[in-house]
């Protein structure tokens, strides 16, 4: 896996991320796609006869998959990609007005620790994307249900091309309201987000919108040479004849 992954972001996500100089994590339940980690990905219902003894199929049915339940309550993800161009990314997370910025996953590492939470993945995965065609059986497949639980998605999210970065079970700690979350009266606990705290070299490179205006370019220009002066910059623009963006670096003056 190639050692730069790319977060994309709105300008108030990526205004955040470069001044806190950290990683967002968001619960599972909050995603966009109605199927991530849920435990309905996995078959629980074929019980083997010798589980029957105590209890009845349908408890234990319930008793199993309830874990997993529970799982995707206590799971925060941090989303990546392995690519800054996806026409579809820029236009899902911040039609083309916002940036996505490189990260050096080697450096990122150094920084995640087990202290943010009962289990936590210093590596990113990628993603598995598949069609449902058989479930695998809980009782009877050589599966991590766990593993399978986080990393599996439908193919139609294919292009996202993503890879995972986890926290189980977050110290509320490391956690903390977004901006627009102060006023709120009634707040969910799973809206609450999950920081890490990275360091400067792990910013390696941010890429601009297309559509970017000029007073944000030179906001998140100048905040993220702030964060890291070696920081590489790049305007995507979009080339007519392929139906691409294309990245070409921003020189300093």
């Amino acid at each position: 896996m190639n050692n730069l992954l790319y977060k994309y972001l709105d300008i108030n996500g990526a205004i955040m991320m470069l001044y806190y100089i950290n990683l967002m994590y968001a619960n599972a339940t909050t995603f966009n796609d109605p199927f991530d980690c849920h435990p309905s990905l996995i078959d629980f219902s074929k019980v083997p006869s010798e589980r029957c003894k105590i209890w009845d199929a349908t408890v234990i049915e319930d008793l199993e998959s309830n874990r997993y339940i529970n799982n995707r309550n206590d799971l925060w993800i941090c989303c990546l990609s392995k690519v800054y161009d996806s026409l579809l990314m820029w236009s899902y997370y911040n039609k083309h007005v916002g940036v996505c910025i490189g990260l050096n996953m080697e450096h990122v590492k150094k920084y995640i620790h087990v202290g943010y939470g009962m289990m936590v993945s210093a590596e990113g995965r990628e993603v598995k994307y598949t069609d449902i065609i058989s479930k695998p059986d809980y009782y009877r497949d050589r599966e991590d249900f766990f593993t399978y639980q986080v990393f599996t998605k439908a193919k139609a999210w294919e292009h996202e091309q993503e890879v995972r970065l986890f926290i189980f079970k977050p110290s509320p700690m490391f956690m903390a309201l977004l901006p627009f979350q102060q006023d709120k009266r009634e707040l969910n606990w799973k809206e609450v987000r999950s920081f890490v705290k990275i360091g400067p070299e792990c910013f390696d490179s941010i890429y601009l919108g297309v559509n970017i205006c000029d007073t944000d370019k030179d906001r998140i220009i100048h905040l993220a040479k702030k964060v890291n002066p070696e920081i590489n910059v790049y305007q995507m623009i979009p080339d007519t004849n392929s139906f691409n963006l294309i990245a070409t670096k921003v020189e300093e003056p």
